[in-house]
């Protein structure tokens, strides 16, 4: 009787032993080798935020459509909110701070290499969902600064935009084209609401303005004083490309602000960019959303922005959300 006991005994704690260990391997995997890198998480967030720029640009009233759209389409509650802009952009995502956001083709370059402002900083959980329009590099000023060209800035209170924003790079780039350095401005850091606030009170000589034209405070400028666009010369803005081939050739067009005449200059893009972990479901319902309803985005600046030109000049890794979405549509970069 007591071996037949031991022997039930034994059987039962072989058998529970079996039990709890193919529970505890089940927990295992579940927390321990969950799915964490770009696109794997299959979690839906119940919230999530696009980061844009500031009032007086073109980021933040895109953003507000786009969230919008986004809510819409998704379900998922999705707010835009105003920011310093590009740099500033991918640091927040860096820390968590928002899931989507927009920034600048060449700030996200930096952002992912660990270069410039991104300096032994570099940022690995972005990934593109994809580029929209031109950003144009204007130099605001007005006719009575008596600021024609570029050379004309040496000496003068210029604003190179927002601390975190792209524009500084932009601005210092170009000054380097035509040899001065922002030693030879009076530089301010100021947003472009700021900026425009600072040339119509005579603070301000001229102010660096990286964004789709036309500009909400630069047209408020315009409603008051006659703007000024500097160009930047044909021969200046081959050399600025052959040295950051990510900028091209722009024009800011006739009738822009008041112009009497198109007025040539640069450009870089704007791209959207989320968080590497968000899941490739969201994702590829955020893109589809965005570029399928284009029709309800108010601003000037939707026109230009088309799902077939999404993949060019990105210059980082496209999300595999995105990308699925693009190889549904037969979409590839052109250039």
């Amino acid at each position: 009787m007591k071996k037949r006991k031991f022997l039930l005994f034994t059987i039962f704690m072989l058998a529970l032993s079996m039990v709890l260990a193919a529970c505890g391997g089940g927990a295992t995997n579940e927390g321990g080798s969950g799915d964490s890198g770009e696109g794997k998480s299959e979690e839906k967030p119940k919230y999530m935020s696009i980061l844009t720029g500031g009032t007086g640009g073109t980021y933040f009233p895109l953003g507000g459509s786009f969230a919008n759209i986004v809510s819409d389409a998704t379900g998922i509650s999705t707010n835009a909110e105003t920011t310093g802009a590009s740099a500033e952009n991918m640091q927040s995502i860096k820390d968590n701070k928002g899931e989507i956001a927009f920034t600048q083709t060449d700030i996200a370059s930096y952002a992912t290499e660990g270069k410039l402002m991104f300096d032994g900083n570099a940022i690995d959980n972005i990934k593109a969902i994809g580029t929209l329009y031109p950003e144009t590099i204007q130099i605001v000023t007005t006719e009575k600064s008596g600021i024609k060209t570029v050379e004309d800035l040496k000496g003068k209170k210029v604003t190179i935009g927002a601390p975190g924003s792209g524009t500084a790079a932009n601005a210092e780039q170009i000054l380097e084209v035509y040899g001065l350095t922002l030693d030879d401005i009076k530089k301010q850091d100021l947003s472009f609401d700021e900026s425009v606030n600072g040339i119509k009170d005579g603070n301000i000589d001229a102010a660096f303005v990286t964004a789709g034209t036309p500009t909400a405070a630069v047209e408020e400028l315009s409603a008051t004083e006659k703007v000024v666009i500097v160009p930047v010369d044909a021969d200046k803005a081959e050399e600025l490309i052959k040295k950051y081939p990510y900028y091209a050739k722009e024009v800011v067009p006739s009738g822009t602000y008041k112009l009497g005449s198109e007025v040539p200059t640069v450009a870089v893009l704007a791209m959207l960019v989320v968080k590497a972990d968000l899941s490739e479901e969201v994702v590829y319902d955020i893109t589809k959303a965005i570029f399928e309803n284009l029709d309800k985005v108010t601003h000037a600046k939707a026109k230009q922005i088309k799902p077939e030109n999404a993949l060019n000049g990105v210059g980082i890794d496209v999300h595999p959300g995105a990308q699925k979405y693009y190889d549904e549509k037969g979409i590839k970069a052109s250039q």
